[in-house]
């Protein structure tokens, strides 16, 4: 039986739900319980897991305002300064998707100082197991096994929302927030002064610090940085779940936590229901993989005759067909994004469609997707069933007296996983 604890020994906030499950996966590998709720938990809903070391908020700000965030943002972070952990980590994803009016991370850098009463956040978005590097302050991704600059990225550099120009984190950043950008750079973590160059930042008036990261050794100097940050008061940091990474190298050296538990994959289901609102060539790729694997496959645009689509879907999930519902494949095919109001739109109806089918499994694909249509569900919280693919675990959805309790799921990012992805998540592979 796992102890029971009145404080988690971390918090976090993820700006959309999709990097929200990939923290979720990071911490269930180590042995570290976790819940992730969907909106801002009551006491009751505390009370239910009370035994979990982690807690997590899946949000929305990715895609959001500044405006937005100003009237949104200091109350999750008060809500997240009630539950006492030391570390109180604001997620963001490792391409660091963001822009002066959209997603704004330094906006949120900045209510996260003010809420959590700091001068300086650390800024850690390194995600080596996830093909993510920085490198004196530059982001690197990896795409089909080669590693680019995050500006000449193939997927990112043309992402429809936010595509991305500048590769120097200090300066995206900047653009974003007037406050000084410092940065721990891959040199001073060679010569063993990653602790002075952070203190020498936050002298200087560094309201964020960047950290380089190209390898778990690195990785796990960070986490030990911002514990010793973290010893006399809550903590504000930033970052990918490379920032988790490096934290829980030093809570099981420091005896905090078991050692990682063996997992299994988990068991194959007869039917998946995929629902896309990515317009990444990746996913674009997953669904004609999909198509070639025995999915049947349509098309969603706000005009589409519904109903009709949806018969046709039935139909084929009744004789035991896996299906995937799509808005675009690839950014050559989105017209436009559609944006909150339509991801909402697909959320109600794979509402609609799990109760009417019984299906039991679903994917859903696109952060923004995700995070508007996993909403229109009901559940009110996460658990970690099983790994999959890093980045995109398979979840348990939990809502008391709803039918949709103990929904599979998962939630896949735009650039995550492989071609044959789906007929995985289906097979449990």
């Amino acid at each position: 039986m796992e102890p029971q604890c009145t404080k988690p020994l971390y918090a976090y906030y993820g700006d959309d739900f999709t990097g929200s499950t990939d923290v979720l996966e990071r911490l269930a590998l180590d042995g570290l319980s976790t819940a992730l709720f969907t909106q801002l938990p009551e006491e009751g809903d505390l009370a239910a897991f009370a035994h979990c070391r982690a807690i997590g908020i899946a949000g929305e700000s990715r895609s959001q305002s500044p405006a937005w965030m100003d009237e949104n943002l200091p109350g999750i972070f008060s809500r997240m300064r009630t539950l006492g952990a030391a570390i109180n980590h604001y997620k963001v994803c490792s391409t660091f998707d963001s822009a002066p009016q959209v997603g704004s991370i330094g906006r949120a850098i900045e209510l996260g100082l003010r809420a959590f009463q700091r001068d300086s956040a650390p800024v850690i978005v390194g995600a080596p197991h996830l093909g993510r590097w920085v490198v004196f302050g530059n982001l690197f991704a990896a795409d089909r096994g080669t590693v680019y600059r995050i500006d000449r990225h193939p997927n990112m550099r043309q992402h429809p929302v936010t595509p991305t120009n500048e590769a120097d984190l200090r300066k995206h950043l900047g653009r974003q927030t007037k406050l000084r950008i410092g940065l721990v750079d891959l040199a001073a973590f060679q010569a063993g002064r990653a602790a002075e160059q952070l203190q020498a930042e936050i002298a200087a008036g560094a309201g964020a610090v960047v950290f380089d990261g190209v390898d778990e050794a690195m990785l796990a100097e960070s986490g030990r940085l911002l514990l010793e940050l973290a010893r006399r008061r809550p903590l504000f940091a930033v970052g990918s779940s490379g920032l988790t990474y490096g934290l829980l190298r030093h809570w099981r050296s420091a005896g905090l936590i078991d050692e990682a538990p063996t997992l299994a994959p988990p068991p194959p289901v007869d039917r998946l229901l995929v629902m896309s609102g990515s317009c990444s060539p990746v996913t674009a790729r997953q669904i004609r993989q999909a198509k070639q694997q025995g999915f049947a496959a349509w098309r969603l645009h706000p005009g589409a005759p519904w109903d009709k689509v949806r018969q046709s879907v039935e139909d084929a999930l009744s004789k035991g067909q896996s299906v995937v519902l799509y808005t675009a494949l690839g950014p050559q095919s989105a017209a436009r994004s559609y944006g909150e109001e339509f991801s909402s739109v697909l959320g109600e109806r794979l509402r609609n469609l799990l109760l009417r089918t019984g299906v039991r499994r679903v994917l859903i694909a696109g952060g923004d997707t995700s995070t508007h249509a996993v909403k229109q569900l009901g559940l009110k919280a996460l658990t970690f069933a099983a790994p999959l693919t890093p980045g995109a675990p398979l979840c348990k959805g939990h809502a008391h007296d709803s039918p949709l309790d103990g929904l599979e799921l998962v939630l896949k990012g735009g650039q995550i996983g492989p071609e044959d992805f789906f007929a995985r998540v289906r097979d449990g592979q």
